[in-house]
Order: structure tokens, then C-alpha cells, then sequence
């Protein structure tokens, strides 16, 4: 078991991706990042291409997909896309379908793709949108292509979790807020999510050489925030009257780091299950510091307990369970 605490990496909240990968070949191997084609996930999959890995971009509008990263100069040479929509679990099944049938393994995937604070909606299964995306689509998408990830061994899955794990727990009495809806309430839970989904992924998968391991990518201004309004930014302390963004927050490639270092950094080979911030592993909160609202991972992010639950409340609900 990795204990939940810092390995003095030599990396920081400041370093880039491309620093993180520094002297790595990555030749040979297969990425995938969802989310891949716009902020975070475009320098994701920019700095794994440029390092040598063959990356697999799921896309929810393939047309754009590929005019984007053609215009990166990353798509057709280094990329693939296919069409992936997280939220609809058929579409998920028939993404994880193709990629079976390629006969490729998958070395590294990252679950990047989210929505942040939306306003309430439903999905066609009747889930909320917020927790059919992230975290069932990609609980979806990492135990169909099983089979890929073991293949290979070694492989790495990242789910990228965040500070929004403070805001709350996994509310098993209503998940979909069936009674209720609070957006970021909603965002925090499937924060949290993300992080006991690494817990539990981890825990089970090792004996198959696959390790998990939960990210926050720090603060960055992207796409992410589109649902929020400029005055709800600026109350916050994201954005002056100006509207110039908090020097806190990292820029894409600084926050495309720690996903990347976790997916990749050999000093991690035998470690998993854990929470990274600032390209390290994250100790725990200490609910003392002033800082405590902004760094640390709190108790029940990584609650082995409530990592299984969840697992089994993923299972229930998509009828999918690698594990069973």
C-alpha cells in the first residue's frame, strides 16, 4: 500500500509537462485522455505525442477533433480520434468495442474529461449529467477495454480528480440528486469520485500490473469554466474586475504535469492508489493550515471504504464490473 504522502519528486507546482517527461521515450506505447481536445487535454496529448507514445483521442464532435489537432500538427501522424460520448454509456460501449478490435494494448489512460458546476441536466439514462460523465462514463471506459490495459503490463490509469473534492462526499442516499440539485455540490461529489475510483482501481487491479492513481491538476483557466458566469469568477477570486485570471493558476502545460507524471514518472512503478498534486504525491489535508482549502486530499477522498461502495453503486448502475 502507498502511503499518502510526499516523495520529494523535484517537481513543483510551476513544472511543465514537457519537464516531467524530460529523457522519457514513450515510443512504442498507446495513450488515451479523454477530454484530449481542448485546454488541458490538448497539452496532455501534445506533450505525450512529442515524447513518442501513439495517442488514442476519444472525441464527442470527431470533426473538430481533428481540425484542432491538425492545426496542433498532431492529427493524422500521432493521433487517432474516434467518436466517444461519456455520457451516453452505448456510445462508450461501442468506443471500447473499436478499440478492442484494433488489437492494441493500452499503456496509459487518462480520465481528463469533465464538466464543472453545470446547470441541472439529465441524460438520457436519467442520470445527472455531472456524475454520467465523470465518474460512470469513465468507470465504463476503463473496465471494457480491460483486456487492452493488461495486456501490455505496466499500464497506468489517472483519473483527474480536484480541489472540488472538499465540497463534498459521495451522497449514496442520492447521487443523482434526485431531491435536490446544488451544481457544486454536484461537482464535488464526483471530485471525490475520481479520487476513490483510483483507491479502488488500484487495490484490485495491481495483481494485474495495472496501477491507478488520482491527479489534481491544480488551478487553470480553460473550458472547464464555461458554465460559469464572469461575475461568479470574480466573487470567487478567479478573475480581477479586469477580468485578469488569479496568478495562482497555472497555465495548461503546468497543469497538464501532474497527470502526466503519474501516468509516466518511473519513480511511481511501484506505487498506486494514491493522490497527486504539484507533480507529488499530496499529503493529507490538515484541516489547521490556512492553506487547507487548497492543497491536501481530505480523509474521504481517499476512503478505502467508500471506494468500494462506490465501485459497486458503478456496477449496479451500468451493469459492467471488470471485477465481478
Amino acid at each position: 500500500m502507498t502511503l499518502q504522502h510526499k516523495i520529494n519528486s523535484g517537481f513543483g507546482a510551476r513544472s511543465t509537462a514537457e519537464e516531467v517527461l524530460q529523457g522519457l521515450d514513450l515510443a512504442g506505447t498507446t495513450a488515451m485522455v479523454t477530454g484530449r481536445y481542448s485546454g488541458l487535454g490538448l497539452e496532455t496529448t501534445k506533450a505525450l505525442a512529442a515524447a513518442g507514445a501513439w495517442v488514442v483521442v476519444p472525441a464527442r464532435r470527431p470533426d473538430h477533433a481533428q481540425e484542432v489537432l491538425g492545426s496542433a500538427g498532431l492529427y493524422p501522424d500521432r493521433v487517432a480520434v474516434d467518436a466517444l460520448d461519456l455520457a451516453d454509456q452505448h456510445s462508450v460501449k461501442d468506443f471500447s468495442a473499436r478499440f478492442l478490435d484494433s488489437g492494441r494494448s493500452l499503456d496509459i489512460l487518462i480520465n481528463s474529461a469533465a464538466i464543472m458546476a453545470s446547470a441541472e441536466k439529465r441524460v438520457v439514462s436519467g442520470w445527472e449529467s455531472q456524475f454520467a460523465t465523470n465518474p460512470l462514463g469513465h468507470y465504463t471506459l476503463t473496465n471494457l477495454p480491460w483486456p487492452a490495459l493488461t495486456a501490455g503490463g505496466g499500464a497506468r490509469v489517472v483519473a483527474l480528480s480536484s480541489t472540488g473534492h472538499k465540497l463534498s462526499g459521495i451522497r449514496f442516499d442520492d447521487p443523482q440528486f434526485n431531491t435536490g440539485y446544488d451544481k457544486w455540490q454536484a461537482y464535488g461529489q464526483v471530485k471525490t469520485a475520481d479520487s476513490v475510483f483510483a483507491v479502488w482501481l488500484d487495490r484490485r487491479g495491481r495483481g494485474a500490473g495495472v496501477r491507478a492513481f488520482a491527479a489534481h491538476p491544480g488551478g487553470i483557466m480553460t473550458e472547464l469554466q464555461r458554465h460559469l458566469p464572469r461575475e461568479e469568477m470574480i466573487t470567487a477570486g478567479w478573475l480581477d474586475a479586469q477580468g485578469k485570471v488569479d496568478p495562482r493558476f497555472k497555465s495548461p502545460e503546468q497543469g497538464a504535469a501532474t497527470s502526466i507524471w503519474a501516468a509516466t514518472a518511473p519513480v511511481l512503478a511501484e506505487m498506486g492508489g494514491v493522490y497527486c498534486e504539484d507533480c507529488d504525491i499530496a499529503e493529507p489535508t490538515d484541516p489547521d493550515s490556512p492553506t487547507s482549502p487548497l492543497a491536501g486530499v481530505d480523509a474521504h477522498a481517499v476512503d478505502p471504504d467508500a471506494a468500494a461502495r462506490l465501485w459497486d453503486l458503478s456496477a449496479e448502475l451500468t451493469g459492467i464490473n471488470v471485477f465481478a
